[in-house]
Formats: structure tokens, sequence, C-alpha cells
């Protein structure tokens, strides 16, 4: 087994493709390193300039199961665009990367007592000194933050040299040693081989791990009023298992007359677009009146059923044809049975309704009511409502799905806010 494969027995389980996402010498260096440790499918995006990450990300998408970057800084203009919709790590540079460049500043007789760096946090810049034995008094450090480009790091290590007496700049980003290498003398900071294996590691077992969710399993209880003996119809069974095709599992019948479905997480997200809606439960409801889904997702057989168990049981509190998902972690999301949303003019639904049909949180409603109202015109952006409810944006966009798909948001055209990258879409929210 290598270092960075997780199988057992022999046998792997999937095979996972990483995009490193760098620029081109650092990318190369990862795939060497990694190659080397057995992840054998790593899909090079190297970049000339860090601007071009976003792009970089975007390409990934269709292609990769997860993203490691060659630095912080990459890595969070990606997640600050809120493009970051898969495992996603960065190499850090502190520890043995760091260490590595210090040894040899020492073996080429350079004053390491006296220098700056830029884009590392202070504490592990002091940490690694400290424990390395040397000075820290005329050590200064720039940390990273959202917004500095390398026409910053480079002022900053300029300024230390000039006010400070500073002897060596350490940079970790690319452009801003190209800034510096002819004004002072600068290291560019490249991740340790170390730091490489270890992040391959950890993501590819992160990755894993996501991955395994989606295999979770899920059972449905499917209950339908009994018809009696004389008068069942076998055909009624024969339109039950089509209907339930859709979850690419298998159908069996309970003791009590209940039916139970068996499928996995993976394929009942799919089908219920994020568990927002059930397309076979309309069609049950019209043929038998009344109709009740419940399902449970669990590590489990047993926990996935006795899960689908209280599903069942919310659901028929819900209504006549009603499903509902439980999850590991308290979690019941109601799925009502499709219904138009309400006409315009006809006065906004309560807020437990909505909750209902949206499988959204009354509380979190109520807090996008108040988004909405203060937008007024203007619409509302995944960016704002992440702001608004302290989420990510990919979790915002999935709430703007929600609403969207309930007949509530409708989306208008997409503006600029001031940010890099694709411009966000605008959505008209009637709540």
């Amino acid at each position: 087994m290598s270092e960075l494969d997780p199988e057992q027995n022999g046998d792997r389980p999937m095979a996972l493709t990483v995009g490193v996402i760098g620029p081109e010498d650092l990318v190369h260096k990862v795939l060497a390193v990694g190659r080397a440790s057995g992840a054998d499918r790593l899909v090079p995006l190297a970049y000339q300039h860090e601007d071009e990450t976003l792009g970089m990300v975007v390409r990934a998408q269709s292609e990769t199961d997860a993203l490691l970057f060659t630095g912080v800084v990459p890595h969070s203009l990606a997640a600050a665009e809120g493009l970051l919709d898969r495992p996603a790590m960065y190499v850090p540079y502190s520890g043995a990367t760091l260490l590595r460049a210090l040894v040899e500043l020492l073996r080429l007789g350079h004053d390491v007592s006296r220098i700056s760096i830029d884009t590392l946090r202070r504490g592990e810049v002091m940490e690694t000194l400290t424990e390395a034995k040397l000075p820290t008094e005329h050590v200064h450090v720039l940390p990273h933050r959202p917004g500095l480009t390398s026409r910053n790091l480079a002022d900053f290590h300029l300024d230390a040299r000039d006010r400070k007496g500073t002897r060596v700049a350490l940079t970790c980003l690319g452009s801003a040693y190209q800034l510096l290498e002819h004004e002072m003398h600068a290291v560019r900071l490249a991740p340790s081989r170390h730091s490489i294996r270890a992040t391959l590691q950890a993501l590819v077992l992160a990755t894993a791990g996501a991955h395994s969710g989606d295999a979770q399993v899920a059972l449905g209880i499917v209950d339908l009023p009994e018809p009696d003996a004389e008068d069942r119809d076998p055909a009624a069974d024969r339109e039950l298992a089509a209907d339930l095709r859709v979850l690419g599992g298998c159908l069996a019948e309970l003791p009590d007359g209940q039916r139970l479905v068996v499928t996995t997480k993976g394929v009942l997200e799919e089908v219920s677009e994020e568990f927002t809606r059930l397309p076979f439960l309309d069609d049950l409801g019209a043929r038998h009146g009344s109709a009740h889904v419940g399902f449970g997702l669990g590590r489990t057989a047993a926990e996935a059923e006795s899960l689908a168990r209280r599903a069942v049981n919310r659901a028929r509190s819900v209504g006549p044809v009603a499903g509902v998902v439980c999850m590991t972690d308290d979690v019941d999301i109601v799925i009502d049975a499709e219904r138009n949303p309400p006409p315009e003019g006809s006065g906004p639904e309560t807020t437990a309704a909505l909750a209902r049909r949206t499988g959204l949180n009354p509380r979190t409603l109520e807090r996008l009511r108040e988004l909405v109202v203060q937008a007024g015109d203007d619409g509302i952006t995944a960016h704002l409502v992440a702001e608004r409810l302290t989420v990510q944006q990919r979790t915002a966009r999935r709430i703007l799905k929600r609403l969207e798909r309930s007949g509530v948001a409708v989306p208008t055209g997409s503006r600029q806010e001031g940010q890099t990258g694709r411009p966000p879409i605008v959505y008209r929210v009637r709540l």
C-alpha cells in the first residue's frame, strides 16, 4: 500500500482525480512528488499569474474530484469567490518548508536573524524559529489576508529593508519574487516534499470520506392505503415498482403491508434534487388518495430503517400526501406533494407552509424575508445570502435553488458586485 493509497486488502475502492493548481514549476513539483507516492491521477492546472486561478478552478470542475493548491493565495482567491464546491486544500509553507529555506540561507552565509516573511502566520514563523534556536526580535512578518497583491508584498519587504534593516526577503508568491529579485536578496519559498505528501494524503482521505457519505444506506418506507384482499390489484404493485425504478434500488414488502425501497444517499439526493422533491409522490397520491413516504439515511441498514420509520410517521402528520427525509444529525426535511406556487397577488405563503415545501428552517426563511425587504427591487445574490446567514456561498446557492424550485425565486440576470470572477446571478424572491 502506498502512502497516499487508502485501499484495504489490495482493492482500491475508488479512483480519485485531484486537480493541482498553482504556478507551473510548483505544479510540476507536486505532480512529481505525488506520483512517486502512488497518487497517479493528478491533473496539472498551471497558471502564469495568480490572477488566472479562478479560470483554472472553473476548468477543473468537470474533471476532478478534489483540488490541491500549491499555496494559500490561490486557495483563498477561489474560496472568496465561492468556487470550492469539492474537497480542497493547500500545501502549507510553514514548518519544514520554512526551516529548509533558513538552513539553506545559513549555509550560504546569510544573516537569518534579520529577515522579512510574507503570507505565513506570525505564530507559525516564531514557533519554527524558536525551535531552531534562532533569534526572532528582528524578524518581520506580513500574514496573508484577502486583497493583498504582489505589489503590497514587495512594498512590505522593501519597507522592512529600508526602515528596519532586514537583509533577506522570504516570499510565498512568485509574482512578488519577480518584483523583489533585482531590489534585494529574495528567496521564493516552495513547499517541501514532506508538506506535499502530507497534504495530498489528507486530501485523498478527506475526498474518499466525502464520497463514502454519498454511499450511505438510504431506506425508504412507502405507506399506501391497504386495499381489501379481494380488491388487491397486482398491476398496482407493478406501477409502484415502475415509479420507484428511478431510485435504482430494490423493492420489498414488509409484514405490515408497507413497502421498503433500498437505495443510496447519492442516488436519492440526485433524484430528489437535493431533497426538495419526490418525482413519484404526486402519482402515488393521485392513484391511492393518500401516500406517505419516509426515507432514512444511516451508516448501517438498521440505523437507516429506524430513521425511515421516524420519517414515515412524520409524513403522516404533514398531510394526506407527503414525504420526509430523516438524517442521523436530527435533520428532518419535509417534502409536500408537488403543487403550483401561489399566484401573483395571492398574498405571502405562511412561513410554516413554505418551510415544509422548501425543506428550509422557518428561522432561515424569516431572515431571508428580512434580506429581501432590505434589497428591494435590486434582488438578492448568493453572496448576500451567505453574508446574511453566515454560511458558505455554495450553501447559499443551494438555498436559492430550493427557493427557485419552489416557485418563489426567479433568476433575473447577473451583476458585478465589485469582485473578480463570474458575475453572480440575481434572484427576485417573493417571500
